[in-house]
């Protein structure tokens, strides 16, 4: 029994940096929202390359669904979130056939999905994006879209998850 107990505590672990995103985004949101006005951007930095600006996003990314109607955003951008993220959680808890890395990868995931969904559910008129840098017209773009520090936590937990199935077999560092 205290094994079990031992091994849910270190599977737990992980969901402390799931928590610090949460808190990193909201509260960089909520300082974008009480110092610069919507659509303007707020500051430049490094010449062109790094724009501070206040948008709003009703879709998810590149405002893909953005005009979807509200209840099939409710849908596929609330509800179905929540099926996955409470899934991870789960498996994380659960399963022996992570590796720490891979539950630190999927913490991050959680964090960046939770924070997005906070302002999913609590502000209607959209997630608030403030990250803009120049993309130098790859694949057509002046400016990649932009994003957030929750969007960045999905895209980089997700990279690290997938760099962690390729590069280590599951036997390698698995907690049993």
């Amino acid at each position: 029994m205290q094994d079990t107990t031992a091994a849910l505590q270190r599977r737990s672990l992980p969901f402390l940096v799931s928590c610090i995103i949460i808190l990193a985004d909201q509260i960089s949101k909520a300082l974008i929202v009480a110092k610069i006005p919507e659509n303007t951007i707020g500051s430049r930095l490094l010449g062109d390359f790094l724009w501070i600006v206040h948008a709003k996003n009703l879709g998810i990314a590149f405002s893909l669904g953005d005009s979807f109607s509200q209840l099939i955003r409710i849908a596929l951008f609330i509800v179905l979130p929540l099926g996955f993220i409470g899934f991870g959680i789960v498996y994380c808890l659960k399963t022996e056939k992570l590796s720490t890395f891979q539950r630190y990868a999927i913490a991050v995931i959680i964090g960046g999905g939770l924070g997005n969904l906070i302002d999913r559910i609590f502000r209607p008129d959209g997630v608030v994006d403030f990250i803009s840098v120049k993309f130098y017209g790859l694949l057509g773009m002046d400016r990649f879209p932009t994003f957030n520090v929750a969007d960045s936590c999905i895209t980089i937990g997700a990279v690290l998850l997938f760099a962690s199935g390729i590069l280590w077999s599951s036997d390698e560092e698995t907690e049993r």
